[in-house]
C-alpha cells in the first residue's frame, strides 16, 4: 500500500512532475536543434518560455549548456562535495534571505487597503534593503568588462626555466579570463578606441597566479607614481563628467604631449589595436619584464604574450562609432555567443626569454622600461601552452564583477622584477580591493578562492566566511602544536629571488628611460600602408576634438619626432604647420610581427548576414546556411519580416533591425524587394540608397559593408540586385547557386577584410 500524501508532499510531488515536464520541453529544443543545424546564440534561458505565467511549483530551471559557475571550494581552499549548483539559489518557493517562505510579495503590509505601510513589514523591509546594496563600487580603471571560464593546458615546454607546476607537461589548470577598457564607466561601450585589459587568473594547484595584461605590450608610463596622473588625463573632464570612455579630449592630450614617454602608447592606441574587432582576436601581453625561477634556483627573464588562434583583427572606425550606439555590448555578446555556440576561443601563451644579467638590458633595450617593447625579431615567442574559454559565468555580478586579480599573486617559480610599474601595481591592486569588495577576505568570494588550501593565520574582519579552529592565530605558537608550520624550498614554499639591491635613495629614472621615440617610430614603420593610414586618421580625429589649439600643436611636435610623413598628413587634417624634427636617435629595424594584415585565420563564429527574399529560393538559402555552419560560421538570416520564412527557416533580423557592424559578410540569397515598412516615417534607414527593385535598407547594408571593406556575395536573384546596387570588383562574388560562391566568400573572411577594394596596399 503507497504511503498517504500530506500537504507536505503534494509540492514535492508537483515539483517533480513540473520538472519531468521541463525535461521533455528541453529535449525537444535539442532534438529540433539536431534537425536544423546549430541554434542562434543569445537565447536568454535554458528552456523555452510558456505563453502563460506558470503556477505549478517546480524547481529552478538549469543553467544553459554554455554556463559555468566557479568550481565548489571551501573559503579555505578545501574540494567541496556539493554539486556545482550548490552556490545557485534553491528551492521550488520564493523566501527570505532566511529561508522562511514567501507568500506574497506583490504588496506591502498595510493598516487596510487604503491605509499607511507599516514598519513592521520584515518582508518590505528585507527586499528594499537588499535591493538597495546591490551595487558596489565599480572599478576605478578597467570598469567595463565581460569574463568567462576555461581551462590552460601546459606544453611543458617552460618546465626548464621554471619550477612552476602550472608549466609541468600536460598540466590542465583552471582559469577565469576578464576583458575589459580602460577608461570607461562599467555603462559605456564596448567598441571605443581604448587600451584593453586581459586579465587570467589560474587556479594552480600551488596557489592563484593573476597574470594582469593589456592587449598592448607597452604602457603610458615608465613608474606607477604617474598612474593617477595618466588616468586623470584620460577621464572625462571633472567639471562635466564629458567625455565619456574616450581620449579625444584636452586633458588626454595635454598629458600625453607634455609627457613624451607616453607616445609609444599612445600609437599604438590610435592604431587598429585601439578598437579590436572582438575579445577573440585580440593578443594579450604580460607588459612587464617577470622572473622564471628554475628547480635549482636558477633566473631567467621573461615577457609574456597571449597569440590568438583566429588572428588579430580590429574594427575600422566607422564601425566602431556605429556600434556604440547601435550595440554598446558587441565585445561581450560576441564573446558569449562564441562560446555558447561551441566555437571555443583559444590563445597559446608564449614567452620571449632574456638572460638575467645585472643590468638587465637585452640588445640596448631596458626590459625594465614598461613602455618598451622587444621585437619578436630578436626574441622569438616560443609557445608553452594553450587556453581555450569554454564556459559563460552563471552570475556576471558573482562572477565578472567581483573577480579580483593582482599582480602579486604570483606561485613559486615566477617571480617580479624591479620594473617601477610593476612595483606600485603590486600595490595598488590590494587596496582597491578593500574598497571595492569591502574588506580584506575578497579572496573567499568563490570566483577567487584558490583551488589549494589555505591556512593564512589571518582572522576576521568584513565578510569572514571561514570558521577558524584553534586559539593561536600567531607564529611560534604550542598552543595549536605549533600549526600551521612553516614550508621549505623542497615542500613547495614560494622563495624570492635573492637579487642584489643596492643604490642611493633618488627620485630619478636611468639614462636608458630616456628614449621616448624610437620605439613609437619603430611601430609606425612597421605598420602597412592601410594600418598607416588608419594611424593617420584617428590621430586627426582625436587631435581634431579638442579645444586648445597649443595641444594640438605640442602634440604634432611629438608626431614629428615619430615620422615626418605621419605629422605632415595629420597636420593637413587640422589645418596647421607640421613642425620640424628636434630628437634624434638610431633608425630601427621594422617588426612585421607588429602588423596585423597580410595572413588567413580560422573563422570561427564569425557572422555572416544572409539577405532573404520569402518568395525567393528558399532551397538554395538552406544549402548554403548548412554550409556556413558546417565550416564554423554563424549565418543570420536578414528578411521583409520576423518568424517562419519556409523550409524550415526563421528570420533571426528583418531589414528595419539589421545592420552591416553585426556582420563579417553579407550574402544576398534574394532580389530583396521593398517590404511594406520601407517608408521613412517608419523607418528613416528607408530614405536611403531607394532602387527600383531592392528594399533601400539591404542598399545600406550592402553599401556599409562595401566601404567597410568585407567580403559581399551573392547568388541568384541575389547576384541581380547587387549588379543594380553597382556593387562589384574585389571581394565581391556571384554565382548562380549558394554552391558557387561559399568556398570564395570563406576565405575572403579568413583574411577579414578586402583592403584592397579602395587601391590601399597592404
Amino acid at each position: 500500500m503507497s504511503p498517504k500524501k500530506t500537504a507536505a508532499t503534494k509540492p514535492a510531488a508537483a515539483a517533480k512532475k513540473a520538472a519531468g515536464k521541463a525535461v521533455k520541453a528541453a529535449e525537444a529544443v535539442v532534438e529540433a536543434v539536431s534537425m536544423t543545424g546549430k541554434p542562434v546564440p543569445g537565447a536568454p534561458g535554458s528552456e523555452p518560455p510558456s505563453l502563460e505565467e506558470p503556477t505549478e511549483p517546480r524547481e529552478v530551471p538549469p543553467p544553459k549548456p554554455d554556463q559555468q559557475q566557479p568550481t565548489p571550494m571551501s573559503p579555505t581552499g578545501a574540494p567541496s562535495a556539493d554539486p556545482s549548483t550548490a552556490a545557485a539559489q534553491q528551492g521550488t518557493y520564493l523566501t527570505t534571505a532566511t529561508g522562511v517562505r514567501i507568500g506574497d510579495s506583490d504588496h506591502s503590509l498595510k493598516a487596510g487597503p487604503r491605509g499607511p505601510t507599516l514598519l513592521s513589514d520584515h518582508h518590505l523591509r528585507e527586499k528594499i534593503m537588499h535591493f538597495d546594496h546591490e551595487r558596489i563600487p565599480e572599478r576605478v580603471v578597467h570598469a567595463r568588462g565581460a569574463g568567462a571560464h576555461g581551462v590552460f593546458v601546459s606544453n611543458g615546454a617552460a618546465s626548464r626555466i621554471s619550477r612552476a607546476a602550472v608549466f609541468g607537461k600536460d598540466e590542465e589548470t583552471p582559469v577565469f579570463v576578464r576583458f575589459s577598457t580602460v577608461l570607461g564607466s562599467r555603462g559605456s561601450a564596448d567598441t571605443v578606441r581604448d587600451t584593453r585589459g586581459f586579465a587570467t587568473k589560474f587556479y594552480t594547484s600551488e596557489g592563484n597566479w593573476d597574470l594582469v595584461g593589456n592587449n598592448i605590450p607597452v604602457f603610458f608610463i615608465q613608474d606607477g607614481i604617474k598612474f593617477p596622473d595618466v588616468i586623470h588625463a584620460g577621464k572625462p573632464h571633472p567639471d562635466r563628467e564629458i567625455p565619456q570612455a574616450q581620449s579625444a579630449h584636452d586633458t588626454f592630450w595635454d598629458f600625453v604631449s607634455l609627457h613624451t614617454e607616453a607616445q609609444h602608447h599612445a600609437i599604438w592606441n590610435m592604431s587598429d589595436r585601439g578598437i579590436p574587432r572582438s575579445y577573440r582576436t585580440m593578443e594579450g601581453f604580460g607588459v612587464h619584464t617577470f622572473r622564471f625561477v628554475d628547480a635549482d634556483g636558477g633566473t631567467t627573464l621573461v615577457k609574456l604574450h597571449w597569440k590568438p588562434r583566429l588572428g588579430v583583427h580590429s574594427l575600422v572606425w566607422e564601425e566602431a562609432q556605429m556600434l556604440g550606439g547601435l550595440d554598446p555590448d558587441f565585445h561581450r555578446r560576441d564573446l558569449y555567443d562564441a562560446i555558447e555556440s561551441g566555437a571555443f576561443p583559444s590563445w597559446d601563451l608564449g614567452i620571449q626569454t632574456f638572460p638575467d644579467t645585472p643590468d638587465q638590458m637585452f640588445e640596448g633595450i631596458d626590459l625594465l622600461d614598461s613602455t618598451k617593447l622587444v621585437p619578436e625579431e630578436l626574441a622569438p615567442v616560443q609557445v608553452i601552452g594553450t587556453m581555450t574559454l569554454n564556459g559563460n559565468p552563471t552570475n556576471f555580478f558573482a562572477e565578472s564583477e567581483q573577480v579580483a586579480f593582482h599582480t602579486g599573486h604570483l606561485v613559486p617559480g615566477i617571480d617580479g622584477t624591479d620594473d617601477p610599474l610593476l612595483m606600485a601595481r603590486n600595490f595598488s591592486y590590494l587596496d582597491t580591493q578593500l574598497t571595492r569588495l569591502a574588506g580584506p577576505n575578497f579572496n573567499q568570494i568563490p570566483i577567487n578562492r584558490p583551488h589549494t588550501a589555505v591556512n593564512d593565520n589571518h582572522r576576521d574582519g568584513f565578510h569572514q566566511q571561514a570558521v577558524h579552529g584553534g586559539v593561536a592565530p600567531y607564529k611560534p605558537n604550542t598552543l595549536d602544536a605549533g600549526c600551521p608550520f612553516f614550508a621549505g624550498a623542497d615542500e613547495g614554499a614560494f622563495v624570492d629571488v635573492p637579487v642584489e639591491v643596492q643604490g642611493a635613495k633618488v627620485r630619478e629614472n636611468p639614462a636608458s628611460y630616456d628614449d621616448h621615440f624610437s620605439q613609437a617610430r619603430l611601430f609606425w614603420t612597421s605598420m602597412t600602408p592601410v594600418e598607416q593610414e588608419h594611424i593617420v586618421n584617428a590621430y586627426a580625429f582625436e587631435l581634431g576634438k579638442c579645444y586648445e589649439q597649443p595641444i594640438k600643436e605640442r602634440q604634432l611636435r611629438a608626431l614629428a619626432n615619430i615620422d615626418a610623413d605621419l605629422c605632415a598628413r595629420v597636420a593637413l587634417g587640422l589645418g596647421l604647420a607640421a613642425p620640424d624634427r628636434t630628437v634624434e636617435y638610431d633608425e630601427p629595424v621594422p617588426s612585421p610581427a607588429l602588423s596585423q594584415v597580410g595572413e588567413t585565420w580560422p573563422t570561427d563564429a564569425r557572422m555572416i548576414g544572409i539577405v532573404v527574399d520569402p518568395d525567393g529560393d528558399l532551397d538554395g538559402v538552406a544549402e548554403v546556411r548548412e554550409a556556413l555552419l558546417a565550416q564554423g560560421l554563424l549565418p543570420l538570416l536578414i528578411a521583409p519580416r520576423g518568424g517562419e520564412l519556409g523550409n524550415g527557416l526563421v528570420a533571426q533580423r528583418t531589414f528595419a533591425t539589421a545592420r552591416s557592424v553585426e556582420y563579417d559578410a553579407l550574402l544576398v540569397a534574394g532580389a530583396a524587394p521593398p517590404a511594406p515598412d520601407a517608408i521613412i516615417a517608419r523607418d528613416t534607414k528607408a530614405g536611403g540608397s531607394a532602387t527600383v527593385a531592392t528594399d533601400p535598407r539591404v542598399g545600406l547594408l550592402v553599401e556599409e559593408c562595401f566601404r567597410h571593406s568585407k567580403a559581399i556575395a551573392g547568388f541568384g536573384e541575389g547576384r541581380a540586385a547587387l549588379e543594380e546596387l553597382g556593387i562589384g570588383g574585389a571581394g565581391v562574388v556571384t554565382g548562380d547557386s549558394g554552391g558557387d560562391v561559399v568556398d570564395d566568400l570563406v576565405t575572403l573572411v579568413s583574411a577579414h577584410r578586402v583592403w584592397e577594394r579602395f587601391g590601399t596596399t597592404v
